[in-house]
C-alpha cells in the first residue's frame, strides 16, 4: 500500500514539474556515458531521474542559480549507480546542495603537517551520514574516463557510492551485499587489490584509477565505483576480480562490448 501511495504522489509531482523528454535529452547529451543506455533502458533511466527529483530536493549553495537542466543532469548521474537496484537505496537522505565551484567546509581539519587548521581546503563533493550530499557544479561538469589526472572521475557517482557504502556499518568499502554475494569474498578481493595498488603507488608504478582512492577504504570503494562506470574497460582489464564484484553489486555489466564507453 505504501509503495502505491508513494508512486501516486510521485506521479503527481512529476506532472507538476512538467519536464519533457527533450529537456532531459538536452541536459544529458554531453555525457558520453549515456551512450550505454539506449531504447527501453534509456526510457527507464529518464523515468528514474524524474522520480529522483520528485523525491529529493536540490538546494543552492550560496547564491548559485540552479537550473532545470542542472537538476536533470545531476539526477541522471545519481540514478546510474542504482539503475538496477532502485531508488529506495537512497531513502536514508533527502537533499543535494549544489555550489557553483569548490566549497569550503566550516570546520577545522588536520593537515598533512599534523597541525589542526581552522578551515578546511576546498572540496568538490561530500556525503554526510544520513545527511545531505554536497557537490560542486564545476566538478559535476568535469566528468569522464580521463578527467582527473588522466583517470576516471565523476563526483556525483563518487559521493553517491559513499551513500551506498554508508548503508552498512558506515563508509568502509563494505556496502550491503546481495543474497547471492559473499561478504568474505568481497573483503578478500578488495583487500588484495588495495594492498597491490598501495605497493604500486609506493614504487611509482602506473595505477588504473586515481590515487585518491588509496586514501582509505571508503575512498577506495568510491573511486572504484566512478571508474566502474566511467572507465569500465580499464577496470576490467587491470582489476578483473574487483570489476566482477562491482558488476555483481551494481547489477550492471558496464564494460559490455555493445557500447565501448570509457575504454
Amino acid at each position: 500500500m505504501f509503495s502505491l501511495l508513494r508512486r501516486f504522489f510521485e506521479n503527481r509531482r512529476i506532472t507538476k514539474m512538467a519536464f519533457t523528454v527533450q529537456q532531459w535529452e538536452g541536459a544529458v547529451t554531453d555525457w558520453p556515458l549515456m551512450q550505454r543506455y539506449q531504447g527501453a533502458e534509456r526510457d527507464a533511466l529518464r523515468d528514474m531521474a524524474f522520480r529522483f527529483l520528485a523525491r529529493k530536493s536540490i538546494a543552492s549553495g550560496g547564491e548559485f542559480i540552479v537550473t532545470d537542466a542542472m537538476c536533470l543532469k545531476l539526477a541522471t548521474m545519481a540514478c546510474v549507480p542504482v539503475f538496477k537496484l532502485g531508488l529506495d537505496w537512497y531513502d536514508e537522505w533527502q537533499t543535494v546542495i549544489l555550489y557553483e565551484t569548490d566549497f569550503v567546509p566550516n570546520r577545522p581539519y588536520v593537515g598533512d603537517d599534523g597541525l589542526v587548521h581552522n578551515s578546511a581546503p576546498g572540496l568538490s563533493g561530500e556525503a554526510w551520514l544520513r545527511g545531505p550530499v554536497i557537490l560542486s557544479w564545476s566538478a559535476v561538469c568535469d566528468t569522464g574516463a580521463e578527467a582527473r589526472h588522466g583517470k576516471a572521475s565523476n563526483v556525483v557517482i563518487h559521493e553517491l557510492a559513499h551513500k551506498l557504502d554508508m548503508l552498512r556499518d558506515g563508509a568502509n568499502c563494505a556496502p550491503p551485499m546481495h543474497p547471492d554475494m559473499r561478504p568474505g569474498e568481497w573483503h578478500d578481493v578488495f583487500s588484495s587489490a588495495w594492498e597491490r595498488l598501495q605497493n604500486d603507488w609506493q614504487h611509482h608504478r602506473p595505477l588504473p584509477l586515481d590515487e585518491y582512492g588509496l586514501t582509505n577504504p571508503a575512498e577506495f570503494f568510491a573511486v572504484c565505483s566512478e571508474t566502474f562506470f566511467e572507465a569500465p574497460v580499464k577496470l576490467k582489464e587491470e582489476m578483473p576480480n574487483v570489476y566482477r564484484l562491482m558488476m555483481q553489486f551494481y547489477r550492471q555489466d558496464t564494460a559490455a562490448d555493445k557500447v565501448r564507453v570509457g575504454v
